[in-house]
């Protein structure tokens, strides 16, 4: 927070300045647990001078009118300026003289501005004052305020309290008043007083001493950027010092130790030579004790020994309950109050984990029936118990522990180290640049959960909209995209998303769908009357989730360099629903859209699409009414150049080898070409006319079996 209050201030601080017009050099922030302070170099004596025109009414307007200008304005009637306005008349105007205004005051208004505008994320009222809503809001009680413009002091007086030049020193170190002489000492005699206001200084001493601490007991710390923000937050002197915990307590996963100490002590951990996590830990004093700490490590050592208690009392009272005893808990938990309960979550999973091996989306490396059958079996365990572990003790204490717990409970009740994996990953990837899931169990239960989670919000419309996103929905529909591209998986999204069990089959989506939207199909003749209508609603938001994840893989794929226009000729197509076969196609289109052949079939195909759009000709009409004519050599070259460049392109497409494909189109480049330098399309001769717009529309969909290319920018 410190850190944001420190920048925050400079902002609002510069904003004012430049508002008031005074000018400056720079500004530096800091920040400590006990002060937030700012320094502006190089200010102007004064603002610089202005002079404000502001036009009146006319010269011979209602006596009131004027005389109200005059209010505004502070002047008199002598002082306006009269005008030609262009018609005859005059109008009046007030030039307003602004003599610049000496820094101090400037400094002054700017100071109580930000005391009073400062958005703390949390603030309180303090005092007798604070009966009143009108009164000063901060972080903490505010005690004092140093206001100094070189080495004169600036009066302010906010909330009571006086500027002045004293401020205290550190809390124990030198807690007596201290006076600042200008801003150019502030700095360092603080530091002499026990302070170092530099944050970036107090997170290079706590970084670089609790690595030499750790290392000092032949240890490694585990280094964390966040901590190690959190504790130069907390402290004006930092002295990082290194503690030990009983050794009983690594029985307890290293991840609740770590998490434990994070968390509850903002303490750092230890590896030892080996890489597993040691006994030990950092903590980060705010005082240099006389005796080296040692009472202070004590203190905390006892601290955390309560702590890791607690996590293993909850570890062992967990590992007495098997995970399929959990799942009856997850019918009291309500995943959303139109989607029923995380059991009914945790059973469309599980069905559609299985459904992604069944149909061979999901494949086990091995191809052997038996290591399908051991595939599907495990699925169906990992996907049960995925969600066992939010009713454990351990998760409800730590819920960002929840799949993890989940592993170490599986491994513990003798489940394959595949299943117990599945049950730990299978939350990832939880945003960008974390892990993406590769093993066959985990893609299955993993791809499963997200894509149930965008159907049920989706089917439920509960779908983001500009920056809500409530659900992490853009986030499931990313981890989806990587899931697929990175696994190779290939099949239809359409097809997936029409089998999952809230999308599926009337049979299925009936029950959903009653308990959704409470229709009460009581009979069944009703519910048959209703299935089609229903089945053409899941259809349609099956389609709407489609779309998403494609804008969502625009969003992806342009961050990796990928035009979002060819992404969009190649789902222009229709039917194109395999991502995977969707990028291949992609990236080939964009590696050939970028070359000369590329560019000019492009331009080629534009122009044969213009000129089919003009003559409103679809391609359907081509009769010439029998009549034979002689073909032109540069249409009879293009006809030929599409006899052989068409089937070859399909082949390729077929086969999936899109460059191949592209290549077959690049040859129709110079017979376009020709084509239109030599040939009349729209010949006096209708039978030559309708021939050769046929002839272009062959052009076009032959172009059209790899892209549309209408969608591609240039």
């Amino acid at each position: 927070m410190q850190e944001k209050a420190r920048t925050d201030l400079a902002a609002l601080f510069d904003a004012r300045l430049k508002a008031l017009n005074l000018a400056f050099d720079s500004i530096e922030s800091f920040a400590t647990p006990r002060r937030l302070a700012l320094i502006v170099r190089g200010v102007a004596e004064t603002t610089t001078a202005a002079t404000e025109e502001r036009k009146g009414p006319r010269a011979d307007a209602p006596d009131a009118a004027i005389q109200g200008f005059l209010r505004s304005t502070g002047l008199t009637r002598d002082q306006l300026v009269a005008r030609d306005d262009g018609k005859g008349g005059q109008v009046l105007f007030a030039v307003i003289e602004r003599p610049g205004i000496v820094a101090g005051s400037v400094l002054a208004s700017a100071t109580t501005h930000a005391i009073h505008n400062f958005a703390w994320p949390k603030s309180m009222r303090w005092g007798d004052a604070s009966v009143s809503t009108e009164s000063l809001r901060w972080v903490r009680p505010l005690q004092g305020i140093v206001a100094l413009l070189g080495d004169k002091l600036v009066p302010i007086e906010v909330a009571g309290l006086k500027s002045g030049a004293q401020t205290v020193g550190h809390r124990f170190h030198h807690p007596g008043v201290i006076t600042i002489g200008s801003a150019n000492d502030y700095v360092e005699k603080l530091r002499a007083c026990h302070v170092i206001v530099d944050g970036a200084e107090r997170r290079a001493i706590i970084a670089v001493g609790a690595k030499l601490a750790a290392r000092k007991a032949g240890l490694e710390l585990v280094e964390d950027e966040g901590l190690l923000f959190e504790n130069a937050g907390l402290t004006e002197w930092p002295v990082p010092l290194l503690g030990r915990f009983d050794a009983d307590f690594l029985s307890v996963p290293p991840e609740v130790i770590q998490l434990t100490a994070r968390v509850n002590q903002k303490y750092f951990v230890c590896r030892d030579g080996e890489g597993k996590l040691a006994n030990a830990f950092v903590c980060t004093a705010n005082i240099d004790a006389s005796d080296g700490g040692a009472r202070i490590v004590e203190g905390n050592q006892k601290v955390l020994a309560a702590r890791l208690s607690d996590a293993r009392f909850f570890y062992d009272t967990d590992l007495k309950t098997k995970l399929d005893d959990l799942r009856p808990k997850l019918e009291k938990i309500v995943f959303h109050e139109k989607l029923g309960t995380v059991a009914d979550k945790v059973e469309r999973i599980s069905k559609f984990a299985r459904w992604l091996v069944d149909v061979e989306v999901v494949r086990a490396q091995d191809q052997s029936p038996q290591a399908k059958t051991t595939l599907y079996n495990d699925t169906f365990k990992a996907a049960s118990w995925s969600k066992s572990d939010l009713v454990t003790g351990m998760v409800g204490e730590f819920p960002e522990l929840q799949g993890l717990m989940g592993g170490y409970y599986a491994a513990a009740q003798g489940e394959s180290a595949t299943v117990a994996e599945a049950i730990r990953d299978h939350y990832k990837p939880v945003g960008q640049g974390d892990e993406i899931p590769t093993a066959p169990v985990t893609v299955a239960v993993s791809l499963a959960d997200k894509l149930d989670t965008l159907a049920a919000f989706f089917g439920i419309d509960e779908r983001p909209t500009g920056s809500r996103d409530p659900f992490a929905l853009r986030r499931a529909a990313l981890g989806i995209i990587s899931i697929i591209v990175e696994n190779g998986l290939r099949g239809s999204l359409r097809k997936a998303c029409t089998n999952l069990p809230i999308l599926g089959p009337a049979t299925d989506a009936f029950v959903i769908f009653e308990r959704i939207y409470g229709h009460g199909f009581e009979e069944r003749g009703n519910r048959l009357q209703a299935a089609e209508s229903d089945n053409q609603n899941l259809l349609a938001v099956a389609n709407q989730i489609i779309d998403f994840i494609v804008d969502r893989l625009k969003v992806q794929q342009r961050e990796a360099g990928v035009r979002h226009d060819l992404i969009d000729a190649v789902f222009a197509l229709g039917g194109e629903d395999d991502l995977v076969r969707l990028l291949a196609r992609v990236h080939a289109l964009q590696a050939f859209v970028t070359t000369g052949d590329g560019a000019n079939l492009l331009a080629g195909y534009k122009r044969a699409a213009n000129i089919l759009k003009k003559e409103g000709f679809d391609g359907t009409d081509v009769d010439v009414g029998g009549n034979i004519y002689e073909a032109a050599p540069a249409e009879s070259d293009l006809i030929e150049a599409l006899d052989a460049a068409e089937p070859r392109a399909e082949a390729a497409i077929a086969a999936e080898d899109f460059e191949a494909a592209m290549a077959a189109l690049a040859t129709l480049r110079g017979p376009i070409d020709a084509f239109f330098e030599q040939v009349t399309v729209n010949d006096p001769d209708p039978d030559k006319r309708i021939a050769r717009l046929g002839l272009l529309a062959r052009v076009r969909a032959a172009v059209h079996k790899v892209a549309d290319f209408s969608r591609i920018d240039g």
